[in-house]
């Protein structure tokens, strides 16, 4: 057998060359998909991880008490350690109180552990010295050099600023940061987020060190740390989590599928050989026995090519999408062993599989038998009806699992759930694709002519044949959609949620009237696109002082969103002054100066520290109002920090607080921009899948029919309707792939955006981006007849005769 085995590879090597592409592309597309994970996870928890650079142990949220005992202890036990946190005191800056509530926040002594990133000057090197955040030093016009002061009272401290440094996130930022020598003076008054230990001896080591101090305490590894931060940042949902499990799944399904069929087609080829061994001795052992060896030597092989080739796509693609879509901010790609090990396995297993059961009918019956045309591909037989029994099982049970995932908002069962519909799809496909192309092979057949109508035949002649074509095809369109719609669907929905929190980028509003000239200095600065002068007076809502404002019709012109407007008898207070004392219907009392009256309460956000009445409500209770407030729509692209900081830096002198809706509505984009760079990738690698699974498919099913072709052309067709024949056949496979894929897809899309955006934001819907959906099935359909122009050239080149003579 082993002569046997050498031959076959020599003989077969156009074929196992298909074969050993499909396994090496399954691989890549294993590794890659854990290098885009690695990339999504970095990206989207960037920054947050920075302050923990070099920590050993985490606690979170410690008492105030508990973190300075562990910021003490740290030097004894010959460790470092460091808090994520704040306490919030007056600034004071050349003899006047420029910022009541600074936040205040700690710089680590040694310089590997500090996240802080240098803008100007140096770091602080000893008591009495500090940072400033350049947003805060730009709306407190402090520079290097100068002298603050910070708290008050005998806890004050004077301190000269050093130098100005930027936060790489927004959550762990303060306006001042001072060593803990100094930070510690106000330890009772601190608000600790976190408290990082890093002792140089791995997590056991520091446990055990932080819990020595601090008995009890449980400190976590810092990767689980992040993302949990991450988790809460995401509003409860672990974003990482669920695009890893989608990445995973879909590339392990995608590799699985076309090593299959690739397998699947190849051996079925091959059956006439294999009988024809047992005939002259063959054991079937030593059948079962050669398969394997030729499925082992071709998967050894395609691990290793396929995951050097995945490593170096991986980080090609990761840094592609970075190059030419910068907004994405993917992270850094690295694959995990985990990630190599079931790559190697899947190049290994999925061949063994897959080449010994098209050889199960072979070696089960007698060499006779097998030596028989084989009608397995008919759905009536056995096999067939087998076939179909198990495919609408799983859609049945998918589909179950489906509702659940809707119903509970469940990604688990959401994943679990359409994997099974899926493969009970491609299970149907002998049932159903072939119906698909009856439907439109006769139209086809009267455009084309005679070449058509044989092409048309030839598509629906063996179901499993054409099924498994399809397949490769179905599944790049399938993902291709689903995420398009997703994405679209989920943009449109967030932005949607977006424009209603935050209609306005940025508002400056304060307790007294804002001077005349204040608009047009707004105007004047950069980035700003247009600033709308909001009348108002100073106010007493329910015995709390808040302006009220009535904004009028020139106010849409900064408006994302139409504002509710509010009845003459009501008045809208921001959602976070409601409370226990303060809810949704309740009657206060709005008093203005001398002019009280008496509204209904109603919830609202995004306009700033300012209550919003009727225009003719506030003209009862102020005959001459003033500028309360200014809304502002920022320039496309501008920064929200820096405009924030040169907005305050014109309303600190006038107490006008700034409402910063640009910030968070930056921080949302950039995480969907970053979900969006690992989507492009994605869709980079179901591509190529695609391609490559239809060309593998459709060569060998031409290789397979080589004798058919011959005997056509003895017939009297032509080579130029040879290969038109094949051109059809192929656009019309793909079409019908790519029609089935887009409804595949769009249910899909529908399904996950009930299952996972609805839940967090109301309101979503479907949302079908048609230009991107009709570009899909344009370039399947090219994609097609691109996979079958090498066949269809080898089919036609070959001389009646030589073709006649093929086995």
């Amino acid at each position: 057998m082993r002569t046997v085995l050498l031959a076959s590879l020599r003989t077969h090597t156009r074929r196992y060359g298909a074969a050993l592409l499909a396994v090496v592309v399954g691989v890549v597309l294993v590794v890659v998909t854990a290098a885009l994970s690695s990339a999504v996870r970095d990206g989207l928890t960037a920054g947050l991880d920075e302050p923990y650079d070099g920590a050993d142990a985490v606690l979170d949220r410690p008492a105030a008490d508990d973190a300075a005992r562990l910021l003490a202890a740290a030097p004894e036990a010959g460790a470092d350690a460091w808090l994520v946190g704040w306490t919030l005191q007056p600034l004071g800056h050349g003899g006047t109180v420029v910022d009541t509530s600074a936040d205040v926040g700690q710089v680590p002594d040694r310089p590997d552990h500090r996240w802080q990133e240098l803008v100007a000057g140096r770091f602080p090197a000893s008591p009495g010295e500090a940072l400033i955040d350049p947003n805060a030093a730009k709306a407190d016009d402090v520079a290097l050099g100068d002298r603050l002061r910070v708290g008050t009272g005998a806890d004050a401290l004077d301190v000269t600023v050093v130098g100005l440094a930027d936060s790489p996130s927004s959550f762990s930022v303060a306006s001042v940061y001072l060593l803990w020598s100094d930070l510690s003076r106000w330890q009772d008054e601190l608000y600790v987020s976190s408290v990082a230990w890093s002792g140089g001896e791995g997590f056991g080591a520091a446990r055990d060190a932080v819990r020595s101090v601090v008995p009890g305490a449980e400190p976590v590894r810092v990767g689980a740390f992040v993302q949990e931060l991450q988790t809460e940042v995401n509003n409860g949902v672990d974003v990482v989590a669920i695009i890893a499990l989608l990445f995973a799944t879909i590339a392990l399904l995608v590799a699985v599928l076309v090593i299959n069929n690739t397998f699947a087609i190849l051996f079925a080829q091959r059956s006439r050989d294999f009988a024809l061994l047992r005939c002259v001795g063959a054991t079937r052992r030593q059948v079962l026995r050669s398969v394997r060896a030729e499925s082992l030597a071709l998967g050894v092989v395609a691990a290793v090519v396929g995951t050097g080739a995945g490593l170096v796509a991986g980080r090609g693609l990761v840094a592609l999408v970075n190059d030419r879509w910068p907004e994405a901010r993917l992270g850094a790609a690295a694959v995990s062993v985990p990630w190599l090990v079931v790559a190697a396995a899947v190049a290994v297993g999925v061949p063994l599989v897959a080449a010994w059961l098209p050889t199960r009918r072979v070696v089960q019956v007698s060499p006779l038998a097998a030596l028989r045309p084989d009608d397995s591909t008919r759905l009536a037989t056995a096999p067939g009806r087998t076939r179909v029994g198990l495919g609408m099982l799983l859609v049945l049970a998918g589909s179950a699992a489906l509702a659940v995932a809707v119903a509970v908002a469940a990604p688990a069962f959401l994943v679990l759930g359409g994997a099974a519909t899926f493969l009970g799809v491609l299970l149907l496909g002998p049932a159903v694709v072939p119906g698909a192309l009856r439907a439109v092979s006769g139209l086809v057949g009267r455009a084309v002519g005679p070449a058509g109508r044989l092409a048309a035949g030839n598509a629906v002649r063996n179901p499993r044949r054409t099924a498994a074509t399809t397949a490769s095809l179905l599944i790049g369109v399938t993902l291709t959609t689903a995420v398009l719609t997703g994405l679209a669907s989920s943009r449109t929905a967030v932005g949607d949620e977006m424009d209603a929190q935050h209609p306005v980028d940025l508002a400056l509003t304060a307790p007294r009237p804002l001077p005349a000239d204040l608009p047009a200095r707004v105007r004047a600065v950069e980035d700003v696109a247009e600033a709308v002068p909001v009348p108002g007076a100073p106010a007493t809502v329910a015995g709390e002082e808040l302006p009220v404002l009535a904004p009028t019709r020139a106010a849409d012109a900064v408006l994302h969103q139409a504002l509710p407007q509010p009845r003459p008898r009501q008045v809208l207070v921001p959602w976070d002054l409601l409370g226990d004392d303060l809810v949704e219907g309740d009657l206060v009392d709005v008093v203005v100066g001398g002019r009280a009256t008496t509204l209904r309460v109603r919830g609202g956000e995004g306009w700033g520290e300012a209550a919003l009445v009727a225009p003719q409500t506030l003209a009862r209770l102020s005959p001459a109002p003033g500028t309360q407030a200014v809304w502002v729509r920022a320039a496309e692209g501008a920064d929200p920090e820096d405009l924030a900081g040169a907005l305050e830096a014109i309303g600190g002198p006038v107490d006008a607080a700034v409402e910063n809706g640009l910030a968070r509505r930056a921080y949302v984009d950039l995480q969907l921009d970053v979900l969006g760079g690992g989507v492009v990738g994605l869709l980079a690698i179901a591509v190529v899948i695609a391609l490559v699974g239809i060309a593998n498919t459709l060569g060998l099913s031409v290789l397979e029919r080589g004798r058919e072709h011959a005997l056509l052309r003895a017939l009297g067709l032509t080579r130029r309707q040879v290969r038109r024949m094949l051109a059809v056949e192929a656009v019309l496979l793909s079409g019908v792939a790519a029609l089935l894929g887009t409804a595949l897809g769009v249910t899909y899309a529908w399904l996950g955006v009930q299952a996972l955006v609805a839940p967090a934001v109301s309101g979503a819907a479907l949302v079908l981006p048609w230009g991107q959906l009709g570009l899909v099935v344009a370039l399947s359909a090219a994609a097609g007849l691109a996979a079958a122009v090498l066949p269809a050239r080898r089919a036609a080149r070959t001389a009646p005769a030589a073709g006649l003579a093929l086995d």
